[in-house]
């Protein structure tokens, strides 16, 4: 008898010791946000020299400042794929973050263009390129691999100056991409909100260190070096810190939303993204046409919220969500037809009045 007594106690000491184990192994994975800051180029790869400036420095000390401004919160842990003028490969870069299992990776970097007069920060997550300027960007920042031994073997015989090469980049970042843009829309939004800078919005290109990553991931372009003045801005201390505590601004809305899981189950973040927008050109996703006035309630359009309606003649259009971004407005649409709303749509609007989408995006310049 007292074997069996012996042998339940020390059962249940066993059983409350993996389960305390595990409550706290749960509970740290639970609370702690892991963000990998990328520090774009390093050591023998400077990035672009506009106007005699280093990407490399910029960068660096940008992201550092950024991990600084993370780290005065709670649960918040930060890892950078470098600290200091070192070159790391791009693969190894993915791969810092992977094996940190982290919940979100920004690639920090500064632009450059063949006309001087080019300004404004942007934010890119893994796509096709949209646009042949895209594509010299991406190539640009993909240029890199050279630099690395074995690189045809590495990255699959990818070759950063072929179109085609891209189309095997997006397959697997397909998974992340929703909440790479909505990451991306955040800092977007803080770059333009906080410090009035131009807005280049977010955009998709094929970025290979994007590529490899296992979590939501964005590349920032902070502005051009190029531009004399935003080089000059980007170059100061005054202008790195700014540009610094936007885009940690704009990782911790986004660390708050999937705390609150606002990301996956509430319109509200949506609201709070495009809340800063008054320009006379946007977009708003229609849901529904009636007869009757229905009130603008939640509960009324299956738990979707920031709606809206016009009444056309005797017919009420209801409305939700609104934005500036067509990338965001897909998404949004999204969002409304796994709601229920199959036929829902963009709609375009100019001054308050509807316009058509192709009127839109021939007239609205970002």
């Amino acid at each position: 008898m007292k074997n069996l007594i012996k042998l339940v106690v020390n059962l249940t000491v066993l059983c409350l010791f993996f389960l305390n184990s595990s409550f706290l192994y749960s509970q740290e994975n639970n609370n702690n946000f892991t963000v990998v800051l990328d520090p774009g180029h390093g050591g023998k790869d400077p990035g672009n020299r506009g106007n005699g400036y280093y990407e490399k420095n910029i960068a660096l000390s940008i992201a550092l400042k950024v991990g600084s401004e993370l780290e005065k919160q709670s649960n918040i842990k930060v890892i950078y794929t470098r600290k200091k003028d070192v070159f790391v490969n791009l693969f190894k870069r993915a791969e810092i973050a992977n094996k940190a299992k982290a919940d979100l990776f920004i690639s920090i970097h500064c632009d450059a263009f063949e006309k001087s007069n080019a300004y404004g920060a942007g934010t890119f997550v893994l796509g096709l390129h949209a646009n042949q300027r895209n594509f010299e960007i991406a190539k640009k920042e993909n240029s890199v691999i050279f630099k690395e031994e074995d690189y045809e073997q590495k990255y699959d015989g990818f070759d950063p100056n072929s179109p085609e090469s891209v189309i095997s980049l997006v397959l697997m970042q397909e998974d992340y991409l929703d909440q790479s843009i909505v990451i991306a829309d955040l800092i977007q939004k803080a770059f333009v909100s906080d410090l009035k800078r131009k807005n280049r919005t977010v955009k998709q290109a094929g970025f290979i260190v994007l590529k490899y990553t296992y979590m939501p991931s964005v590349l920032v372009e902070t502005g051009f070096l190029t531009n004399k003045k935003e080089g000059a801005y980007l170059n100061s201390k005054k202008g790195q810190t700014e540009m610094s505590k936007s885009i940690a601004k704009g990782i911790l809305r986004y660390r708050n939303s999937i705390n609150s899981d606002l990301v996956n189950n509430d319109s509200q973040l949506f609201s709070d993204l495009d809340n800063n927008y008054t320009d006379k050109y946007f977009l708003k996703i229609q849901i529904a046409s009636s007869s009757k006035k229905v009130p603008l309630k939640s509960y009324n359009f299956k738990g979707l919220g920031n709606l809206s309606y016009l009444k056309d003649n005797n017919t009420y259009r209801y409305y939700f969500e609104r934005t500036q971004d067509y990338t965001l407005a897909k998404l949004m649409l999204k969002r409304a037809v796994k709601s229920g709303y199959k036929d829902a749509l963009i709609v375009a609007f100019k001054n308050g009045k509807s316009i058509t989408i192709e009127e839109y995006l021939s007239s609205y310049k970002n």
